[in-house]
């Protein structure tokens, strides 16, 4: 059974946290999904077995926290997982996936001091701008002006309700726009075949990021689910090198 706190925003978030050594590893996971994925529970079991510190959380309107999806934006979800990091002592690494590598970016970019390393999986950055409003015609950028929100197909269930207010907050939360410093061991990894973040985001990020230890693995024939056995030993393994680097 998950634990559960309240931010200081007043937000009410799940969370779990395996005992073990420093630094505290955290997931951060993706849009619409929750600390039950694939990759959240393989990398807890790796945690415990090998006693390291562990976290996964939902971010508010995600799996069992508390909070409706559509009341919140990036900029929420960067407080929630601050609000976890506050209540961890000591270095952490961050394992973000897809919004979670967005995510992990903007805490490593305002907590230099506790994040001590980085993997993300299929990382997305600045989607809201590049990948969702770049991408409506202008029939849905008009109904998202009008109504304030817009229903977009997802492969994954429901459709994805877009609001204007995840529009125009990411705005406000965009990391390829300025300088982007990791003075950290940092693996970002990246599926040939992942159709909703391109190969071109990972190189992207690669080019734009400052820092001393960065690598990109390119994984041919991968999805975006990056979940298949050898996929999440990469995960594993690349989390253990960031570990040994630091």
């Amino acid at each position: 059974m998950a634990d559960e706190f309240e931010t200081p925003q007043g937000r009410r978030i799940a969370w779990n946290r395996i005992a073990g050594v420093a630094p505290t590893v955290v997931f951060c996971g993706g849009f619409k999904s929750d600390m039950e994925g694939t990759k959240a529970l393989y990398l807890e079991q790796w945690a415990k077995d090998r006693g390291q510190g562990f976290v996964r959380f939902d971010y508010s309107g995600h799996g069992i926290s508390g909070g409706a999806f559509t009341d919140g934006a990036i900029g929420d979800w960067f407080e929630d997982t601050c609000a976890v990091l506050d209540r961890i002592d000591g270095p952490v690494v961050l394992v973000g996936s897809s919004m979670g590598g967005w995510i992990s970016l903007l805490a490593a970019r305002a907590r230099p001091g506790q994040v001590a390393g980085l993997v993300t999986i299929a990382a997305a950055p600045d989607f809201t701008e590049d990948s969702m409003w770049a991408g409506f015609d202008a029939d849905q950028r008009a109904a998202l002006e009008r109504d304030g929100q817009v229903a977009l197909p997802s492969e994954y269930g429901e459709p994805y309700v877009i609001t204007r207010r995840l529009i125009e907050e990411g705005r406000d939360r965009l990391v390829l726009r300025a300088p982007l410093s990791l003075p950290f061991p940092v693996r970002f990894l990246q599926g040939t075949a992942d159709a909703d973040v391109e190969m071109s985001v990972a190189l992207r990020l690669l080019d734009h990021a400052e820092g001393p230890d960065m690598r990109l693995t390119l994984v041919d024939g991968a999805d975006h689910r990056f979940s298949d056995p050898d996929c999440l030993a990469l995960i594993a393994q690349s989390v253990e090198e960031v570990l040994a680097r630091i």
